[in-house]
């Protein structure tokens, strides 16, 4: 009789620890490099981490733009690129593309179809790109394994004083064989290889 008394309050308590773990986490600071600065927190639902990269650029808002949102030039992104093909390209709008990651053995090499839009707000000086995963467009390929949980969002914003920040966010769960805590423990280098990238290109600190 105490059990079934107590049921309905154990069951609101489950409720609310679920609905704690659902809303997203503050971010945690991780560490700076080269004026870029690193965040984690840990996905609403999954034990594995998004990440955010902030810095600033010394550059104007047109290069960075051009920079970033031509897909048909990304020498500047992973090493670990193998392979990217554009499927849709509608400057300043809309792209989508197929890409493989090469992955270090035993582990399978990763693919991905990437959905993106572009959108300006020209009163507040700021652009962004988000992109998500594009299904059913590239037929999954045996040799790979398929990411289909996957978002990434750049946000762009003219400061008005020479300086252009810059916010990388994004997760991606590698599925496969990939244990939770390698991904965790590198996902730090992602935001901070590309934003270096970026920050060598337009700053000529090459």
């Amino acid at each position: 009789m105490k059990y079934y008394r107590l049921l309905p309050w154990l069951t609101l308590f489950t409720l609310l620890i679920l609905a704690v773990d659902l809303h997203a986490q503050p971010w945690e600071f991780i560490k700076e490099r080269d004026g870029i600065k690193i965040f984690t927190r840990r996905e609403p639902g999954s034990m594995l981490k998004s990440f955010k990269g902030e810095a600033d650029l010394h550059t104007s808002m047109e290069q960075v733009c051009n920079l970033i949102g031509n897909v048909k030039k990304v020498d500047w992104w992973d090493k670990n690129l193998r392979e990217i093909n554009v499927l849709l390209y509608e400057k300043d709008k809309h792209i989508q593309y197929y890409l493989v990651y090469g992955a270090p053995w035993p582990v399978t090499d990763r693919d991905l179809c990437v959905d993106a839009t572009i959108s300006t707000d020209p009163v507040a000086g700021i652009r962004t790109i988000s992109s998500v995963p594009l299904f059913n467009v590239v037929p999954e390929n045996p040799k790979y394994v398929r990411i289909k949980k996957y978002r990434q969002k750049w946000v762009i914003q003219d400061m008005k004083n020479g300086v252009i920040h810059i916010t990388l966010e994004g997760f991606v769960d590698p599925a496969g064989n990939v244990p939770n805590w390698i991904y965790n423990m590198v996902i730090t280098d992602t935001p901070l290889k590309i934003m270096r990238g970026i920050k060598a290109r337009l700053e000529n600190k090459q």
